[in-house]
């Protein structure tokens, strides 16, 4: 199963994985980025690395293995991406925080490296991720437009917020230590792994097939 701790820069993600790595048995950790970032990497990268690493979660199903991933790929890239329908589960979650303290923390941890332009471009990525997790109608062709040739986007373009394929969790760092945020991703971690054992995960292996439904259960 394939859990992707998504969002934009400075959120926390990589810091709660590797500490909730710690904690869980049969699953593996990794960094969106691990594998290096190119000059000039684009929305067409991301989407082939997204799919690399979807690749690297089937490598790890197949040991019985999940795999926690860390980047900036949302819902919409994972569940696109040519191989995700052959994954057991996808569980997505937003590690988000206010634009105040993700200003702070790109000044304290890049200083110099970012101009106000870009660090508002962040923001901004930050606040789509944040209408991207709640309706999937909602500006879809940032991730769209001149995207990577083989990325599937009908498997849910025609979909609503109320389906109930579409289920990013939401886990707001700015009001709370690291700890209490481990321990919530602990939590969506187990509850997910309970759901797909019972058959209630909402996207479990056979989700790209199914038509819309509009209840909340299990999801």
């Amino acid at each position: 199963m394939l859990f992707k701790l998504t969002g934009s820069s400075c959120s926390g993600k990589t810091t709660l994985a590797y500490a909730v790595g710690e904690r869980l048995e049969r699953v593996a950790v990794h960094d969106f980025d691990e594998l290096g970032v190119p000059e000039g990497a684009d929305r067409q990268w991301r989407h082939r690395m997204t799919e690399l690493w979807v690749r690297r979660a089937l490598e790890y199903q197949d040991r019985g293995v999940d795999l926690l991933l860390t980047g900036q790929s949302p819902m919409g890239e994972v569940l696109a991406s040519p191989s995700s329908p052959l994954l057991d589960g996808i569980a997505v979650c937003l590690v988000d925080v206010s634009d105040e303290l993700r200003r702070g923390r790109l000044t304290m941890r890049d200083s110099g490296r970012w101009d106000s332009a870009a660090v508002d471009a962040f923001l901004g990525w930050a606040a789509w991720h944040r209408r991207h997790a709640e309706d999937p109608r909602y500006r879809p062709d940032v991730i769209i437009d001149d995207s990577w040739h083989r990325m599937a986007w009908h498997r849910w373009t025609g979909w609503t917020a109320d389906d109930r394929r579409w289920c990013t969790h939401l886990i707001d760092t700015t009001d709370q230590s690291v700890a209490e945020s481990v321990d919530q991703v602990e939590q969506w971690v187990a509850q997910r792994r309970d759901a797909l054992r019972s058959g209630h995960l909402a996207l479990a292996r056979g989700w790209s097939d199914q038509k819309a439904t509009r209840t909340n259960y299990g999801s």
